[in-house]
């Protein structure tokens, strides 16, 4: 990566939930404004779908805003993945963007699972709703065909963003290698799906994170109040955003674990020869077009519900109840959040919780959480030190916990929000360290035989 002469850089982040404009200052890693509001579906219409039009929106009102103060000199955008944009002649949506979560026709979902590739070819499961955009795709097309028709040119999510500021379109390789059944990672090409779908001409070209797609559109521009364009680049899906900063300045092999909602794990350095669809395995594709050995679990979706049953805790005061914790065997089995993870179908409950406290159940509930981790970092082969950022990084009792179980060191960056960081690394500015706390694996007494008890409690 070379490096670049930026000193800020305004970030489009649109998750599921919010959507934000950050500008970041390079040299110090910091976000210096933002600016933020819902992601809102619409109910109404063929599907449910994003408002793209109030997302566009704010996006402009925000980098107007943020233009005057602190100003930017380039811009990069990240986005959810699970989404595609379809657009027609004039290139604006022929259709609109749908919403992951919608739940399609059995019989639409039963003709997809007989085109999907299967996991081998694409290292990407079967999962639920739209989630692989694959089945969006094909859902669209079979029930909305006439409107299908008017489609022209097939886009990833970031990248549509990038091609309204710009006006040039094209595709990008984390976005197509998330889980969306279309792209082969070990050919470094489309899935056999695109030519299933005949959508193969349709899909946009293919161009690199790290590309300056071209200059902000001069009607945008004057619209923003810029003294003179700037440059937007390709974009990037959100989790590999996160995974950027560490592919910069870290060697192989090392996992991550990003958590928000979701715990993504990845293990960089590993291979895919062992992944286990069932079990929410997949490969997600780095930003140098490299396949990643990847797992996941609802970990901060569970969490949010466990600590609204349990109350507050401290966490002294949960560490304080580990040794008895273990000692009397109290345990939560998977899963909270059904539908996805290391451990599918089973039902989540408790086990010698009647009496414990709330210390006691919370910690528990964070031995839960370092147990499943620990199984989705063995499920992906990972090796090396455990980078966890985001949320869990503040959680003392499970990094000990997790340091323990694994026998790895384990670095926390609690300031990390991640997402944000990463994109802002696509325009060649140098990544800059947080402060990281470090938990070397230290031996828990009887931490062993729970986790033999967890598994067999399982069965």
């Amino acid at each position: 990566m070379t490096t670049s002469s930026y000193r800020r850089i305004a970030v489009l982040d649109i998750g599921k939930t919010n959507a934000k404009v950050v500008v970041l200052d390079s040299g110090t890693g910091a976000e210096i404004a933002v600016l933020k509001r819902p992601n809102i579906t619409i109910k109404t219409g063929p599907y449910p779908h994003y408002d793209i039009e109030a997302l566009w929106s704010f996006a402009l009102d925000a980098l107007k805003r943020l233009a005057r103060e602190p100003g930017f000199d380039a811009i990069s955008i990240t986005t959810h993945g699970a989404a595609a944009a379809l657009l027609g002649r004039d290139g604006t949506l022929a259709m609109p963007v749908i919403d992951y979560e919608h739940e399609y026709p059995q019989e639409i979902r039963d003709a997809y699972t007989g085109l999907r590739p299967s996991f081998d070819e694409t290292f990407s499961p079967r999962l639920a709703m739209g989630l692989n955009v694959g089945a969006q795709l094909h859902y669209q097309k079979t029930a909305f065909p006439e409107e299908f028709a008017e489609v022209t040119e097939i886009v990833t999510y970031a990248q549509y963003w990038a091609a309204r500021l710009t006006g040039v379109v094209a595709n990008e390789l984390t976005s197509l290698g998330c889980h969306t059944d279309l792209w082969n990672p070990k050919t470094s090409s489309y899935s056999s799906l695109v030519d299933k779908l005949g959508i193969r001409d349709l899909m946009a070209p293919i161009r690199s994170a790290f590309d300056a797609l071209g200059p902000v559109r001069p009607d945008i521009v004057a619209e923003l109040g810029l003294a003179a364009p700037v440059p937007v680049y390709c974009g990037i899906h959100d989790s590999n955003a996160s995974l950027l900063p560490h592919l910069v300045h870290r060697q192989a092999p090392f996992a991550v674990v990003s958590t928000g909602t979701w715990a993504i794990n990845f293990g960089v350095g590993g291979d895919l020869d062992h992944l286990d669809a069932k079990r929410d395995a997949l490969a997600n594709v780095d930003a140098y077009g490299r396949a990643v050995p990847s797992s996941r679990f609802m970990g901060g979706r569970e969490f949010e519900i466990l600590s609204a049953e349990i109350g507050p805790v401290n966490d002294e005061a949960a560490w304080a109840a580990i040794g008895a914790v273990i000692g009397k065997g109290t345990m939560l089995l998977p899963n909270i959040a059904p539908g996805s993870g290391p451990f599918p179908g089973k039902v989540g409950r408790w086990i010698g919780a009647e009496k414990a406290s709330r210390e006691a159940r919370h910690a528990a509930a964070c031995l839960y959480l370092a147990l499943m981790t620990d199984a989705c970092l063995a499920l992906i082969g990972a090796k090396g030190p455990i980078i966890v950022e985001g949320p869990f990084a503040l959680n003392e009792t499970y990094l000990k916990v997790l340091a323990a179980l694994t026998g790895r060191e384990v670095l926390a960056l609690p300031g990390s929000t991640g997402t944000s960081q990463g994109a802002a690394l696509l325009t060649g500015i140098r990544p800059v360290s947080g402060a990281e706390r470090h938990f070397a694996p230290a031996d828990i007494p009887g931490l062993a035989a729970y986790r033999d008890r967890w598994y067999a409690a399982m069965e």
